[in-house]
């Protein structure tokens, strides 16, 4: 027989080992300081958005606020964008984490319904939202600009990037029956585009 209070332990650890293997995914080094995401974003750094269904927010991440980061995909395949910050001022211990998965965007480049995979976790309850792949979320890329050097611990791979993202179904959560509807998603981060050695 279960012990009823083994269950949330275990879904930390599904969350835990589906994180990890994300980040193995998208190239990125799991170790606990990638995964804790502390990169500051860069001056104007934003993220704005509502929420609805498996989870319920009303976001308008600033500077303060947010964690940004961004990396090239593995061989070339485009870039990766994460977002991370509290789900509400009134929960300072729920956070959120937006991740974006673009494998036509170039460096430096801007463009329209750019095909995009989003995944959303809910990172101390370890649930996982995602739309599986690049068929029912676009983003337009309005702007991608070299971070002046000396301002934001920036290097020259460093680009500042804006734009929206919107979704036309929802995104199904992974190991639940729920799911999560984004409203169109605006955000100002920060992508790197040097490629790890």
């Amino acid at each position: 027989m279960h012990r009823y209070d083994e269950f949330p332990a275990r879904q930390r650890l599904l969350g835990g080992l589906a994180l990890l293997l994300l980040l193995l995914a998208c190239g990125k080094d799991p170790s606990p300081v990638a995964a804790a995401a502390t990169t500051r974003c860069v001056t104007g750094g934003r993220l704005a958005t509502e929420i609805y269904g498996g989870i319920r927010a009303s976001l308008d991440w600033q500077s303060g606020d947010l964690h940004c980061e961004g990396m090239p995909r593995p061989n070339g395949a485009g870039a990766r964008l994460r977002f991370s910050g509290p789900a509400s001022p009134a929960e300072a211990g729920r956070h959120l984490a937006f991740i974006f998965g673009l494998p036509d965007l170039q460096r430096g480049q801007t463009g329209d319904e750019m095909p995009t995979n989003v995944t959303v976790i809910e990172e101390d309850a370890g649930r996982f939202f995602s739309s599986r792949d690049t068929t029912t979320c676009w983003t337009d890329i309005d702007r991608q600009d070299t971070v002046q050097a000396g301002g934001d611990d920036a290097s020259s791979d460093d680009y500042l990037i804006s734009g929206v993202l919107y979704c036309v179904a929802p995104l199904a959560e992974l190991h639940g029956n729920a799911s999560l509807r984004i409203a169109d998603l605006r955000f100002v981060g920060r992508l790197n585009w040097r490629v790890p050695q």
